[in-house]
């Protein structure tokens, strides 16, 4: 069985630098001529592309619940604070979600050959950690303008894949966010490391569990209160799906 997922997870990797190529050159070349909106359609296409071929060739299906929780309308803002294990969920979420999607990332995954440059000509918020008050100007002023035209803000607050049954510093970027721009927030949680763990090569079939969490409104709210119940609802989802880990 080790050969076997071994193998596929071989084929995927593979699949994915091959794939990656042809639509990353074709997002520089159109980016100057269509919306920015299109762009990121364009984008989700390949992003469909890698999450259905990791169905396909790595037996990893998605098992979605709480979509009833998130907005509705066109221009219903959000910020979605998500539990983060793998690439799995960084490459799953657009997929899953109605209304497009912002990160917030460092800006060193710009430098990333292909995919990161690709990145670069769509409307994200890239930032530079090593300048921390400007860096969260940047993204309160980008989150606004995002979030006023109808892009949702995602963010993982432990900041880096965290290990399969293990928990990481929640920090308040996102919460700070939400209460300056005054949009809720929504938790989420994830079981990405169950089939495709943290830095692994070897990847593993199963079901990756999308838990999403009813709308936190944050007017008034207190930035560190308001992480600090987020937190507590994600780590005991977390627990609830994945009580194996947990032991």
């Amino acid at each position: 069985m080790i050969l076997v997922n071994a193998l596929r997870s071989l084929l995927h990797m593979l699949f994915m630098v091959v794939t990656v190529i042809p639509w990353a050159l074709a997002v520089i070349v159109v980016s100057p001529f269509i919306s920015s909106t299109a762009l990121y359609w364009m984008c989700v296409g390949w992003l469909r592309l890698a999450v259905h071929s990791g169905t396909l060739i790595l037996g990893i299906r998605n098992r979605v619940t709480g979509m009833e929780n998130l907005p509705v309308g066109s221009t219903a803002p959000a910020i979605l604070l998500v539990k983060h294990q793998s690439t799995w969920e960084t490459f799953a979420m657009p997929t899953l979600m109605p209304h497009p999607l912002a990160y917030v990332f460092k800006k060193e995954l710009l430098y990333v050959p292909f995919f990161g440059w690709a990145m670069g000509r769509m409307d994200m918020i890239h930032i530079d950690r090593s300048k921390r008050t400007q860096a969260f100007n940047k993204v309160v002023e980008q989150g606004q303008r995002l979030l006023d035209q109808g892009t949702w803000v995602i963010m993982f607050p432990e900041g880096t894949r965290i290990p399969r049954g293990q928990q990481g510093q929640y920090k308040t970027g996102g919460t700070r966010l939400a209460v300056a721009t005054g949009a809720p927030v929504i938790p989420v949680a994830v079981t990405s490391a169950k089939c495709w763990p943290r830095k692994a090569f070897l990847k593993r079939p199963g079901v990756v569990d999308f838990s999403i969490g009813k709308p936190i409104p944050s007017q008034g709210r207190d930035a560190d209160e308001l992480m600090r119940e987020v937190e507590a609802w994600i780590e005991a989802e977390m627990r609830r799906l994945d009580p194996e880990a947990y032991r």
